[in-house]
């Protein structure tokens, strides 16, 4: 399989990213932007490498939202 390509706009809007607390400075209008973005790096890495991709996929927006209203990395969020 290919890998697919991000976009430019893709990576210029991760590259503002530089730590997830970065994510508070955006305005949420931003956020599903972001999650896009996010989900198609995912792609593209997974695409080279193979592996488990759903459930990752599956919780980006809630990751970015978590990111956004709780201050990271001093509020720990806990997956189980």
């Amino acid at each position: 399989m290919l890998p697919l390509a991000i976009s430019s706009d893709h990576a210029a809007l991760l590259d503002r990213i530089p730590e997830p607390a970065a994510l508070r400075q955006l305005p949420e209008s931003e956020l599903q932007a972001v999650a896009d973005a996010v989900r198609a790096e995912m792609i593209d890495a997974v695409s080279i490498t193979g592996g488990h991709l759903g459930s990752g996929l599956g919780v980006v927006e809630l990751t970015v939202a978590l990111h956004h209203v709780f201050d990271t990395p001093d509020d720990r969020i806990v997956w189980d």
